[in-house]
């Protein structure tokens, strides 16, 4: 349970890097995500059962979900749709995308040859596509690009001032955070051996858990960067979660968990915020 506990949260973390661009990053909350998660898995896994190499399905998977992105980015900056309402009519159109591009709603892959069965370790797998993956987030965050992200979600007004494209900027951030979701929802679907249309439900909630996790237990700095908070982040939330239903919850309270998970850690932070207002005003 703890090796496949870790291998889950590995690839788990993928997509909490995903958020973490449209969270942390650019300030959006991108309810897209809940439909890019799964449109990775039925793109891989649609590719991977008609014979195609996994690595390529992977890539396809990578290319839908930055389009799912562009055009959560597009039409909230070309039309004025709010962030929110923008990334909840993307989710919806998503549901009906991807059962078109499954045909129905569960595609098995047993028997299927796809990344796993290769006869390497899974963990090896996973830590190769996670090295790969935040190793280039990690060298993008640092380019004039990652910089000019990081402005945008900070002080839009000040990015405009140096003569960029803010709304080109925001479409592009989008469209590499759901790639990124996509990704780690076309690796899991061959990791579990089938990809179901529903197995996006709640992605946005378990990837801020992971956030808000890894940044109430350790802080970022010299010594640990961004992306590694939010990785161990989703490394905790996973064991936490497994750690409940290995106390006899069901399966389906799963989402529950989740949720209570969520608002018990940002309960705590507001406490401590409070706590620590308090002592600077006492000061």
């Amino acid at each position: 349970m703890l090796l496949g506990t870790l291998e889950q949260g590995l690839i788990f973390s993928i997509m909490v890097l995903g958020v973490y661009i449209s969270y942390k990053i650019l300030d959006f909350p991108d309810l897209s995500v809940d439909g890019s998660f799964p449109l990775g898995a039925a793109v891989a896994a649609v590719c991977v059962s008609r014979g195609m190499s996994p690595v390529l399905a992977l890539l396809l998977a990578v290319i839908a979900g930055g389009m799912a992105g562009f055009v959560t980015g597009y039409i909230h900056v070309k039309w004025n749709i709010t962030n929110l309402l923008a990334g909840i009519i993307v989710m919806t159109g998503l549901y009906s995308v991807n059962l078109r591009v499954m045909g129905k709603s569960n595609i098995p892959l047993f028997g299927v040859d796809h990344l796993f069965n290769t006869g390497l370790p899974s963990i090896v797998v996973i830590l190769v596509l996670l090295t790969v993956v935040k190793g280039s987030l990690d060298y993008l965050l640092k380019t004039k690009f990652g910089f000019a992200l990081k402005a945008l979600g900070d002080n839009e007004t000040l990015v405009v001032s140096l003569g960029i494209n803010e709304k080109h900027l925001k479409i592009y951030g989008l469209a590499i955070s759901n790639a990124l979701v996509a990704l780690s929802g076309g690796i899991l679907a061959q990791y579990q051996g089938f990809a179901d249309v529903g197995m996006g439900t709640g992605t946005i909630v378990t990837g801020l858990a992971a956030i808000i996790i890894g940044e109430t237990v350790f802080k970022t700095g010299k010594f640990m960067k961004a992306t590694t908070v939010a990785l161990l982040g989703t490394l905790i939330f996973k064991y936490v979660v497994a750690a409940a239903l290995k106390m006899g919850m069901r399966a389906s309270d799963l989402k529950l968990v989740t949720a209570v998970i969520v608002v018990g850690i940002m309960a705590l932070k507001e406490k401590k915020k409070g706590l620590k207002r308090g002592v600077a005003s006492n000061g």
